[in-house]
């Protein structure tokens, strides 16, 4: 067998049982994997040595709920020209081209072989912002148009640009990395795992939690931390409340973009009360401060759960009448049906994760495929529509809220069964991690699904983190989906994924 499989989330392996493979060996694993539809890459990437470089491919598959870990090294020298994958496998475009950005090496037969974050250490500096080299097409009756970085409303920086016939999109490239922050090589460089944490909460801001979570698991599965069920559970009510938050706040955002202002205030203030009972449980309306490893400085009481009950009761009741009412308008109607249409085939080709994969028909969620923490133990049954355009968009959001918040009342239900028997533990920020060791950690985020791994010396010592937002997948879903619709239809199938930028950039 040309890899090592685990089967639990998070997880973790020597270094020394990875499977190095020759390189054709290594692309005809990928390949052979990739064949079956139930597999995707969940990470892959190659980071230096002294003398080589090594590259780690890891394959999730949503049936088995396995992962898959083999590795490829790379002696260094002045150029490195290996073949690639993506016109096989249209999923490994992005890691691909991230690898080529970071490290130099070729991709013979990329057809897409561009800059991806304009890190501070990539590895061809004249490679910059001004000299991207967008795609283009000739002709007499096509004009391109230039959105961004720097947008009116409050969003952040990114770069779209159309080639447009007339009114309509013929193709649209996205062009991000506007605010690199270096957060992986920060992960590596910082010692205390209290400065790690911070960092895990601000790679997303709304994905705190979904990316905390992710982390500390890590953390503890390097440290070989045993935690609580009870604290298990209690990140999963955190995870479900940050699913509901942004899905009522897209609701929202996707009324704004159609003028309908009733249902966006109604949504936005539904939210505001999701948060705000986020900020009665530990301060914070985003859950900063909440997730640590090993622990919590804010157990979930009984008062605060009533508290949390009682506005999920509120929250729930008003946001139904308030889709119910959304989507019975036939002014509404028209405006999500479709438009912005991504087939099943697509999501599949490029390797789409969570509720953009979901709402085009494709099955792929970590609480289903890979359970974690508090949902192990618990079978979970994703929400899947084929309608493959906003309205599946904005309908999936609405029953996914409906589904979170029978998840809170369920976990809520187990925690009160047990409240009082198991101590409250404090995070521990002094433990030592497992040496010469890969860590895999999965979490489904509101967006999908986010990835962390790590890689330890000899010592213990981080010297390789990688962080997978579910935006590096989903970027290019929405490329495919304003083709052929008028330019003016953007705004709104950019919001139905609303995906992030800093997510992306890192």
């Amino acid at each position: 067998m040309n890899y090592i499989e685990i089967d639990k989330n998070p997880g973790k392996v020597k270094m020394n049982e990875i499977p190095v493979l020759e390189y054709p060996v290594f692309l005809t694993e990928m390949d052979d994997l990739l064949k079956d539809v139930s597999n995707h890459c969940l990470t892959y990437f190659a980071y230096p040595l002294s003398d080589r470089i090594n590259f780690i491919c890891c394959i999730g598959c949503d049936v088995s709920g396995s992962i898959r870990i083999f590795s490829h090294e790379q002696v260094k020298k002045e150029r490195i020209v290996i073949e690639s994958l993506t016109r096989k496998h249209f999923q490994f475009h992005l890691f691909e081209r991230e690898i080529h950005e970071n490290t130099g090496i070729d991709f013979e037969g990329h057809p897409w072989l561009k800059p991806v974050r304009y890190s501070f250490d990539r590895a061809d500096k004249g490679h910059v912002m001004n000299n991207y080299p967008f795609y283009s097409i000739i002709g007499e009756e096509l004009h391109e148009v230039g959105v961004g970085p720097i947008h009116a409303g409050i969003i952040e920086p990114g770069y779209f640009r159309f080639i447009c016939n007339g009114e309509k999109v013929l193709h649209l490239e996205i062009q991000l990395g506007y605010q690199h922050r270096g957060l992986e090589r920060l992960m590596v460089s910082k010692k205390s795992i209290l400065q790690k944490s911070i960092l895990a909460e601000s790679i997303a801001g709304d994905t705190v939690i979904g990316h905390s979570i992710c982390h500390a698991g890590l953390m503890e599965t390097m440290a070989g931390i045993h935690v609580p069920d009870q604290l298990q559970l209690e990140r999963m009510i955190a995870l479900e409340m940050e699913r509901i938050a942004v899905h009522i706040g897209d609701t929202a955002a996707l009324c704004t973009d159609i003028a309908y202002q009733f249902g966006q205030v109604v949504n936005e203030a539904l939210r505001t009360i999701v948060i705000n009972s986020m900020q009665l449980w530990c301060g914070n309306r985003f859950g900063k401060g909440l997730i640590r490893p090993g622990g919590s400085h804010y157990p979930l009481y009984p008062e605060t759960i009533k508290k949390i009950l009682d506005n999920l009761k509120e929250t729930e009741e008003r946001y139904l009448q308030m889709t119910a009412r959304l989507f019975s308008m036939p002014s509404v109607l028209s405006r999500f049906e479709a438009i912005g249409k991504v087939t099943t085939a697509q999501v599949s080709m490029i390797g789409a994760v969570g509720m953009a994969a979901r709402s085009s028909g494709l099955k792929r969620d970590i609480r289903w495929s890979h359970p974690f923490g508090g949902g192990k133990g618990h079978p979970y049954n994703p929400v899947i529509l084929h309608i493959c355009d906003v309205l599946s968009r904005v309908i999936l959001r609405k029953m996914e809220v409906e589904k979170s918040i029978d998840i809170i009342r369920q976990l809520i239900g187990l925690i009160q069964n047990h409240q009082g028997t198991v101590p409250v533990m404090k995070p521990d920020y002094n433990v030592s991690l497992d040496p010469d060791t890969f860590a895999i950690s999965l979490v489904e985020g509101w967006r999908g699904e986010i990835c962390h791994t790590a890689i330890t010396d000899e010592n213990g010592n981080h010297i390789h983190y990688k962080i997978k937002d579910p935006s590096f997948h989903n970027w290019m879903a929405l490329a495919l989906a304003v083709r052929g619709q008028e330019i003016s239809d953007f705004p709104l199938c950019n919001k139905s994924y609303n995906l992030s930028y800093c997510g992306h950039d890192l």
